[in-house]
C-alpha cells in the first residue's frame, strides 16, 4: 500500500525538527530529544509521530546529511577548477565526518554497517567523478582510485576534536593533495 503524501504542516514540522536535531548534535551528541523537540517549537508527540525513537532521528540526519555531501560534487565541479573541488569536497567529508564520528556510540553496529553499505557506493561514485574531471584536466596523478582515497583521507575524522582541529585537518589535507598532483605539480601548504 502506498503511504499518502504528508501535509505540508507535518513535511514542515519534520524538516524544522530536522534542522534543529543537525544544529543540536553538532554541539552535543547527548543532545536529548525533548531538547530538540522544544527547540524545534513542536510538541514531543509531533517529534515522535515522526521519528519513534532516537536512534530514527539519528538516522534521519546521518541521511540526509550524507544526501547533501554527494548532491555537493556536481555543484563544486560547476564552481572551481576539478583539483579545487576535490579539495572543498573533501574538507566537507571531513567535517561531515568529525560530526557523525562523534555520534558513532549513539548508534547501533548493526545499523552503522547498514548505513556504511548503502551509501559506500554513492560516496565512491561521487570520488570518481571528482577524480576523473582532475585526471581528465591533467591535474591529477592517474594512479589513484576513489576507494584508495577515501582510505587516505580517513584520518581526518579519527583526528582527535580540540581547538586545533581545523586547521590540523587542513594542513594534513594539503599534504593529501599535494600527493595526488602530479610529480611535477606541487600546492605548497
Amino acid at each position: 500500500m502506498a503511504r499518502s503524501p504528508m501535509r505540508s504542516d507535518a513535511e514542515q514540522n519534520r524538516t524544522r525538527i530536522l534542522e534543529v536535531a543537525r544544529t543540536a548534535l553538532r554541539a552535543s551528541s547527548a543532545a536529548s530529544l525533548q531538547s530538540i523537540a522544544k527547540a524545534a517549537g513542536v510538541g514531543q508527540g509531533t517529534l515522535y509521530r515522526h521519528f519513534p525513537n532516537r536512534e530514527a532521528l539519528l538516522l534521519a540526519v546521518y541521511r540526509h546529511d550524507l544526501g547533501e555531501l554527494i548532491d555537493a560534487a556536481p555543484a563544486l565541479l560547476d564552481q572551481h577548477p576539478p583539483f579545487e573541488a576535490l579539495r572543498h569536497w573533501l574538507h566537507r567529508l571531513a567535517l561531515y565526518g568529525r560530526i557523525k564520528h562523534g555520534l558513532a556510540d549513539a548508534l547501533q553496529a548493526a545499523t552503522r554497517a547498514d548505513l556504511a553499505s548503502e551509501h559506500y557506493g554513492p560516496v565512491i561514485a561521487v570520488i570518481t567523478l571528482l577524480l576523473e574531471s582532475c585526471k581528465q584536466a591533467g591535474e591529477m596523478r592517474t594512479d589513484v582510485d576513489a576507494e584508495e582515497l577515501l582510505l587516505l583521507v580517513s584520518f581526518l575524522w579519527r583526528a582527535e576534536a580540540d581547538e586545533d582541529w581545523d586547521a590540523r585537518s587542513r594542513h594534513l589535507l594539503t599534504l593529501v593533495m599535494d600527493g595526488l598532483r602530479p610529480q611535477h605539480q606541487h600546492s605548497g601548504s
